[in-house]
């Protein structure tokens, strides 16, 4: 098993930086196939992106290519997600989610109910 936390969530101005970290204790990070997902209040919940075991593969959501990154680093066992030039759009709990089963499908990895574990979520608030 693994224990997910996110952190660095907070209010931030349009066009403004974040970065979510996701710390992970238990199994060691690199077992698992990483996601970030979002919920905005009365909404569904969203694929944001996924990276694989190594972190050489990533997937976007098309409503932030090019604006969100997402990386590793499995020697630190925390999952980032960077994210630029916020919109208020973007404004949601963000969440982790981690598979140590999945392979890296781009089509099941934007499922968030193929995911085992998930943190708690940290609130991101982006003013227009």
């Amino acid at each position: 098993q693994v224990q997910l936390v996110e952190s660095g969530g907070g209010l931030v101005q349009a066009g403004g930086s974040l970065r979510l970290s996701c710390a992970a204790s238990g199994r060691t990070l690199s077992s698992y196939v990483m996601g970030w997902f979002r919920q905005a209040p009365g909404q569904e919940r969203e694929f944001v992106a996924a990276i694989n075991r190594s972190g050489q593969r990533t997937l976007t959501a098309d409503s932030v290519k090019g604006r969100f990154t997402v990386s590793r680093d499995n020697t630190k066992n925390t999952a980032y997600l960077q994210m630029n030039s916020l919109e208020p759009e973007d404004t949601a709990v963000y969440y982790c989610a981690a598979d140590a089963a999945l392979w890296f499908d781009p089509t099941r990895l934007r499922v968030g109910d193929q995911y085992h574990y998930w943190g708690q979520g940290t609130q991101v608030t982006v003013s227009s």
